[in-house]
């Protein structure tokens, strides 16, 4: 049977087993990702933003970080309860350590992130909601990070997941995303398992093609210091945000 997104309690999902397997370092892999975004948000005016939403934010925090260089509000919604949490505590309340090598990163590549860890989490309000509730042309940014190819195992569902993702932005918004390429279902920590849905920079770039201009979709070679998921690397997009 295919497992859809509704299948699943989300408010299970492991966050301490996710995080030490994934983020108690930067692997080479974040590297590459925080350097290409970089790139992108050196192009948009520092706090030129208004507001801009990180899509399924997860409790992974160097995408705020990212945005911080450009964005007065980052609007960081998620629909897992541990995830919030998570977020909430290290907003409003401590920091891990370990994300200062990721504001250090970011900050090296892109001068206008602020100066402190704090600092660049300031923007960030948490929204505990489900992505697919929020109202279009909403946000003059949108950011997502392994999420649509990884709350689902059908391409059908992902493809919509992408949809509701680009429609929150408004027309001439801004795009910037990271999927795990060929993603299969997948465990984390001893035991727990969650849906993933393969695919590739030529998928994504069939989804993506309708719904923006200016796409730009570039591939990320397998990172061999991560746990061995089965996928095959990273997918990660820019686009202008169209009509649609």
């Amino acid at each position: 049977m295919t497992t859809h997104n509704d299948d699943v309690d989300w408010d299970r999902w492991p966050v301490a087993d996710y995080l030490a397997e994934n983020y108690r370092e930067v692997h080479p892999s974040d590297a590459a990702v925080i350097a290409h975004h970089s790139a992108f948000y050196r192009g948009l005016p520092p706090g030129g933003i208004a507001r801009s939403v990180e899509f399924g934010a997860g409790p992974n925090l160097y995408p705020l970080m990212l945005a911080s260089a450009a964005c007065r509000r980052i609007d960081a919604v998620e629909a897992g309860a541990g995830n919030v949490s998570y977020l909430e505590d290290q907003i409003c309340h401590r920091l891990d350590a370990s994300w200062l090598p990721f504001h250090e990163l970011c900050r090296r590549l892109n001068p206008e992130v602020p100066a402190t860890l704090a600092g660049a989490l300031a923007p960030v309000h948490i929204v505990h909601a489900d992505v697919r509730a929020l109202p279009p042309g909403v946000y003059e940014l949108a950011s997502m990070h392994f999420v649509a190819e990884s709350v689902t195992e059908d391409f059908a569902e992902f493809a919509e997941f992408c949809h509701t993702f680009a429609r929150t932005a408004r027309p001439g918004g801004y795009l910037v995303a990271a999927f795990m390429e060929n993603m299969p279902t997948y465990r984390i920590g001893p035991a727990s398992r969650w849906p993933g849905c393969p695919v590739s920079p030529a998928t994504v770039t069939e989804v993506f093609t309708p719904l923006t201009r200016d796409l730009d979709v570039t591939h990320i070679d397998v990172d061999p210091t991560l746990p061995d998921y089965g996928d095959s690397g990273m997918v990660l997009l820019t686009g202008v945000a169209e009509a649609v």
